[in-house]
């Protein structure tokens, strides 16, 4: 999770709103990444296997959909979207921005890795930071400045290109692993 590169993207989206209702997009982003998160951690190799796709297969489309993503924020001037108070913590603000194909790729990664636990656990502690960086938003601004809220997030974004590279270029290699352990 990218709390600090997409807090711009927040504060872009929350910049006209008063303190509560940032704290209730805030609040609002968090619940609907955790259920997110949560649905995909116990139900999302269901669906891999209902829908014929391997956790490579994800790897690779995860990597390119945040690539792309990464780039377009990379390269792009300006936010100036204008998105409905009602409805902006959950699309897009708790997904894609907060659980997106990067966190739902890394939950499926860790469960392999490491079991339901530490998943669960890491996740908890993800959420944890957004929500306060969300909710220290304009106090962190204030602090970064404009300059340098938008340096900062152009790394943040440039780091995310480069796990998204990685991405691919393990689906990419597992993939060949597997059809090479696979023939005869």
């Amino acid at each position: 999770m990218d709390a600090i590169g997409v807090l711009p993207i927040f504060i872009g989206f929350t910049d006209n709103l008063n303190k509560r209702e940032r704290q209730r997009i805030t609040n609002q982003s968090i619940i609907t990444a955790f259920l997110i998160g949560i649905l995909f951690l116990f139900l999302g190799k269901w669906i891999f296997r209902v829908l014929g796709v391997m956790v490579m297969d994800f790897k690779i489309a995860g990597g390119i959909v945040l690539l792309a993503i990464s780039l377009r924020d990379i390269l792009q001037y300006e936010k100036t979207i204008r998105l409905s108070a009602q409805t902006m913590g959950a699309v897009p603000i708790g997904t894609p921005l907060i659980t997106g194909p990067a966190v739902l790729t890394t939950i499926i990664i860790l469960l392999d890795s490491y079991g339901v636990s530490i998943t669960v656990f890491a996740f908890m502690v993800n959420l944890l930071i957004v929500w306060v960086v969300f909710s220290y938003a304009r106090k962190i601004s204030e602090i970064l400045g404009k300059a340098g809220s938008k340096a900062f997030s152009k790394i943040a974004h440039l780091l995310l290109a480069a796990i998204a590279v990685m991405m691919i270029r393990k689906g990419i290699i597992e993939t060949i692993a597997y059809f090479t352990m696979t023939k005869p």
